[in-house]
């Protein structure tokens, strides 16, 4: 998707720090963190949200980059967050499919 900010993240038109990718993903620190470790994992293609997805497969593309992510930044002993957010009410801003890496610090409950 052309005007898509995720798509042109992915394909390398807007230059981020990439700190890890596969085939299908790729994952980068948020820019407005909001633990000391945040990172966020996108597909390399467009899903505008989880509620649009197809291949779920991608799902677990996701999940498995953020495991190593957890690893190669050191909190995957202590602990870490994932989250999906799916849809303006949920706080997703960017419609571009996107799974958030949260850790370094303890995690309050509820999260919302």
């Amino acid at each position: 998707m052309s005007d898509c900010l995720f798509c042109k993240i992915a394909a390398g038109t807007i230059p981020v720090q990439r700190l890890a990718e596969n085939e299908h993903a790729l994952a980068f620190p948020d820019i407005n963190p909001q633990a000391p470790t945040h990172v966020l994992i996108i597909p390399k293609v467009h899903v505008a949200s989880l509620a649009e997805i197809k291949d779920f497969d991608l799902v677990g593309q996701l999940h498995a980059l953020a495991v190593k992510v957890a690893h190669d930044k050191g909190i995957a002993k202590g602990g870490f967050r994932t989250v999906l957010n799916t849809g303006a009410d949920a706080g997703q801003t960017v419609f571009h499919l996107h799974l958030h890496l949260l850790g370094g610090r303890a995690m309050g409950w509820p999260p919302g």
